[in-house]
């Protein structure tokens, strides 16, 4: 598996959620949802997306395609100084400024939402909404919004989005989330194929001769009692030298990397299967379920029962990340 192609491995979306926004000026979102990933499509109107703190705001025109990233807020707009007159919660809960509800008076269809149905701005909304369905190393590669033009790779994709985000037949939204992916993952290779890309430490790990075979042996076998002297070995250098260069590229030591790649793995057994606690344990490279639970505990904010369950703490459902700005590609 080459480097981007394990950057891209972990988008999986499970019940996304998947709309058509159609608005009619004046109108003014506030998305306060905390979800780690939203695209948002346009086609037709125009939409503005207003990011929080110094970032400028961006125009979006129909078919171009912007992805942001959380845990912050954002306002997506008619105009850049429209005041915001509805806002978005944690797991798509809508309501005025002040906690009035809005979900049924706005709901215009199946997956369509908005003011007005003939609106004549529409806006194709797409949100990852748990952190487990996108892998974190993903979202640390990622500025907090990126664009892309009309006209490239993803037009297909979105347009494809469209002809099915409102249709109501058996598994469409297993059909919608894979769609989602789908976009997702086009739009970031895409991005990360841009001239002058500037990929992240543990991306270009994975093309050096050492670290990189360290880091797909972690990943192929994350259950394995690996040990720093015994990758150094598979890797044919020591242990000195893996740890000083792993810690060096990918940005964090060999061990801590794993703890976070058996926890990956967990969360993902835990929403997936039906397997006991002990069993996902056992599976990741836990030798006692009360060890992995402490662990899972700790990273995630919950025990892995309550995991399973859904549940999260708010300030868990993303994690806060470097600014890096708003990148837009040129058409």
């Amino acid at each position: 598996m080459d480097a981007l192609a394990e950057l891209l491995d972990g988008p999986r979306a499970r019940g996304a959620l998947l709309l058509r926004m159609v608005m009619e000026p004046p109108w003014s979102v506030r998305i306060e949802d905390r979800a780690p990933l939203c695209l948002m499509a346009v086609t037709a109107g125009e939409a503005w997306i207003v990011p929080d703190g110094d970032a400028e705001p961006v125009l979006l025109r129909p078919g171009d395609l912007a992805v942001a990233r959380g845990p912050e807020p954002y306002t997506v707009a008619d105009r850049p100084d429209t005041e915001p007159r509805a806002r978005i919660g944690p797991g798509g809960s809508c309501a005025t400024l002040r906690g009035e509800p809005l979900s049924q008076s706005m709901e215009l269809g199946v997956r369509t939402w908005g003011n007005a149905l003939d609106g004549s701005a529409a806006v194709l909304v797409g949100t990852y909404l748990l952190d487990g369905e996108i892998s974190g190393r993903l979202l640390d590669a990622l500025p907090p919004l990126l664009v892309l033009p009309a006209g490239g790779r993803t037009g297909p994709v979105l347009a494809l989005l469209g002809d099915e985000i409102a249709r109501d037949e058996p598994g469409q939204s297993l059909m919608l989330d894979r769609l989602l992916d789908l976009l997702l993952v086009d739009a970031l290779r895409t991005w990360f194929s841009r001239p002058g890309a500037e990929a992240p430490g543990w991306y270009m790990a994975m093309g050096d001769p050492v670290v990189g075979q360290a880091l797909r042996l972690l990943r192929d076998e994350p259950a394995h009692p690996w040990t720093v002297a015994g990758l150094a070995a598979k890797a044919g250098v020591s242990r000195a030298a893996l740890a000083r260069r792993f810690t060096e590229l990918v940005g964090e030591p060999p061990m801590a990397y794993l703890t976070g790649r058996r926890l990956a793995v967990a969360a993902d057994l835990l929403r997936e299967t039906d397997a006991t606690v002990e069993a996902v344990a056992r599976k990741v490279g836990y030798s006692q379920a009360f060890a992995f639970s402490t662990a899972f505990k700790r990273v995630r904010g919950v025990s892995p029962q309550e995991y399973r369950k859904g549940g999260g703490l708010p300030e868990q459902q993303g994690t806060l990340r470097g600014e890096q700005g708003v990148v837009t590609l040129e058409p």
